[in-house]
């Protein structure tokens, strides 16, 4: 048989397209990862066709072996792809047409490349989606055992980075999982509106085959089919909307990796990370750098920027399709590449990671972190809390004209600035005695934690079990 180097669309056109204007025109380089989904939107559109007897039997057997040929070849890494068939819809198709001639050419009928492609992308985040959503339950699964295996060592709470009070850091742990749980529920919630099939919209219009929309929806598990051509082919939401949760994971992924790298710095030395996570420096031999975490961190620009690319790709496009979406799947799939990375990687650094227990401890009895406790301590003496805090504060620069702690000045000095400081003011002085009574739901104490590390364990053990 001869080799067949039509494109499909060459009917109008007399004369050859510009080899520059080929490759430039070209998205095989990045599109041919969708392969595995334009041939399963192929079987499923095929099958369809023979349902409403445009395909007989024998052909659509024919088209199926086919199709699982064209699937193996490129899996075994005997494809050539080409810029003259510009994409991997075309070159699916210009394989099928090698291998059974013209029962392949009727595969298209009632398929235009804006719907195909429009299905081949739904499928595509719809897996990521799953991919990402594991991810994630991995490294929230870690951050429980970390929550555990510290649910009671303390270490000092910051705001404005500056020492606040004492929380234990398995709190901490456990605020990054509820952090980490807002972005699944996000992904959890686009999948819905992700999951609806555009398979026979068309080119914009619809067609004037009595297709089977929903048929076609069913063999690809979607929920349901789209509800109007025109809009099914122009929709790229879902791929804003999974850009924009990869933003927000990112964001945190990123806030997690500033606190660790801080952490391990030499002024802190609150936590150790393992060599395996670490580099060098080319030049200073004492140097041991948290690379991946700065990475991650430095990652999050690379998804806020696709973000924005994806947004001005969209911003002022006519409806139907425009050349322009060929745009959408390099920003899409750099998305999807960073963030899975970025939270294996993550994962992979709480694994190795290690709290300095006694340094983190010492550090929270520093910078008066229990003075809210004392302020809290005067209240239950009937003291009014703003009165409560200026005596407080008074305290606290008298402590530091002394060069002393809270829990280092007398009871001569307590009374001096209230007569109903008791010889129990002590108890709320010292950093266990300030976490423990941060009983109210969601605080800090040893119970509380307790309490949020079991409903995490409940919401993991319920996304397994579904």
């Amino acid at each position: 048989m001869a080799k067949n180097t039509k494109k499909p669309w060459q009917g109008r056109f007399s004369g050859k397209t510009d080899k520059f204007v080929e490759g430039f025109t070209s998205s095989i380089d990045f599109d041919n990862r969708l392969y595995e989904y334009d041939i399963q939107g192929s079987i499923a559109h095929s099958m369809m066709l023979n349902s409403i007897g445009i395909l007989s039997d024998t052909e659509l057997k024919k088209i199926l072996l086919a199709l699982e040929k064209v699937k193996k070849k490129i899996e075994s890494g005997k494809m050539v792809w080409k810029d003259s068939l510009e994409d991997i819809h075309m070159h699916i198709e210009h394989e099928l047409i090698e291998l059974i001639g013209d029962t392949a050419k009727k595969i298209h009928t009632g398929r235009s490349r804006n719907d195909q492609v429009a299905t081949d992308i739904r499928l595509y985040v719809r897996d990521e989606i799953r991919n990402v959503h594991e991810s994630i339950i991995i490294l929230q699964k870690t951050l429980i055992t970390l929550a555990e295996k510290y649910s009671k060592s303390i270490i000092p709470g910051f705001t404005h980075l500056q020492v606040a009070q004492p929380m234990t850091f398995g709190f901490i742990m456990m605020a990054w999982f509820f952090m980490l749980e807002r972005d699944k529920a996000r992904y959890i919630d686009s999948y819905k509106r992700v999951n609806i099939s555009p398979l026979g919209a068309g080119a914009l219009s619809g067609s004037s085959h009595k297709l089977d929309r929903e048929y076609t929806a069913k063999l690809l598990e979607f929920d349901g089919s789209t509800d109007n051509a025109l809009d099914s082919v122009s929709d790229r939401d879902f791929i804003v909307e999974f850009i924009s949760n990869s933003s927000l994971l990112m964001s945190h992924l990123s806030r997690f990796s500033e606190e660790i790298i801080i952490w391990c710095s030499t002024m802190y030395n609150f936590v150790d990370l393992d060599d395996k996570v670490c580099t060098g420096s080319s030049i200073m031999p004492q140097k041991k750098n948290p690379d991946v975490l700065e990475l991650i961190r430095g990652k999050t620009g690379t998804v806020y920027g696709q973000l924005v690319n994806i947004l001005t790709i969209m911003k002022a496009q006519p409806f139907a399709y425009n050349r322009d979406n060929q745009e959408d799947k390099p920003a899409l799939f750099s998305c999807v590449d960073t963030v899975i990375m970025s939270v294996q990687a993550m994962n992979i650094c709480f694994e190795n990671l290690k709290l300095n227990e006694n340094i983190a401890k010492n550090s929270a009895k520093k910078g008066y972190s229990t003075a809210t406790d004392f302020a809290d301590y005067l209240v239950k003496k009937q003291i009014p809390f703003r009165d409560a805090h200026e005596i407080v504060g008074k305290t606290v620069a008298y402590a530091v004209s002394k060069k002393l702690d809270l829990d280092e000045l007398s009871m001569k000095d307590f009374k001096s600035f209230s007569s109903l400081i008791e010889e129990d003011i002590f108890d709320f002085l010292n950093v266990e005695g300030s976490v423990n009574s941060k009983q109210t739901s969601g605080g800090t104490s040893y119970e509380q934690v307790k309490i949020q590390i079991r409903k995490a364990k409940k919401i993991i053990k319920e996304y397994e079990k579904n």
